[in-house]
């Protein structure tokens, strides 16, 4: 299965003109914790960077930066990492892993949004299977003790 079918395909996204505060006004809006960054190329959305609720917390407001001046093309943003909308599961889990990120863009092949994967998404996604893993033990033990008496 790809990743697709387990990310959000609605991405809050924002340009690099929107202000730190309007950044922060679209995470409260959305419930979330992170916008990506975009350029527009035509219809679609190129991502190029990603502000977390973090981010804006540590750089900006504890930094005593006015958060209504500074817009999100200023920040530092760093490498963003991206995943492939037809990577697996266990690949996007590798590459979290690897690059030490909880959330990535998912990216078409020409480089345009698909949507979103996070670490909250991919632990939804484990619990189902770790509980019926959990529960093994004791089924195991229930059938010997019907089966041996």
């Amino acid at each position: 299965m790809s990743i697709t079918e387990f990310c959000r395909h609605e991405v809050v996204c924002a340009s690099r003109e929107t202000t730190v505060t309007e950044a922060a006004a679209l995470m409260r809006k959305h419930h979330i914790g992170d916008v990506i960054v975009a350029e527009q190329r035509g219809e679609k959305q190129v991502p190029v960077g990603i502000v977390t609720d973090r981010d804006i917390v540590v750089e900006v407001i504890a930094a005593g930066i006015d958060p209504s001046t500074l817009k999100l093309g200023d920040l530092n943003l760093g490498k963003l990492v991206t995943i492939g909308e037809g990577a697996t599961y266990a690949q996007t889990v590798s590459k979290m892993s690897v690059e030490g990120v909880r959330r990535m863009p998912v990216v078409k092949p020409d480089g345009t949004l698909a949507g979103i994967i996070t670490l909250d998404d991919m632990l939804w996604q484990l619990a189902g299977p770790l509980a019926a893993l959990a529960g093994l033990s004791g089924r195991g033990r229930q059938f010997e003790t019907a089966t041996r008496r």
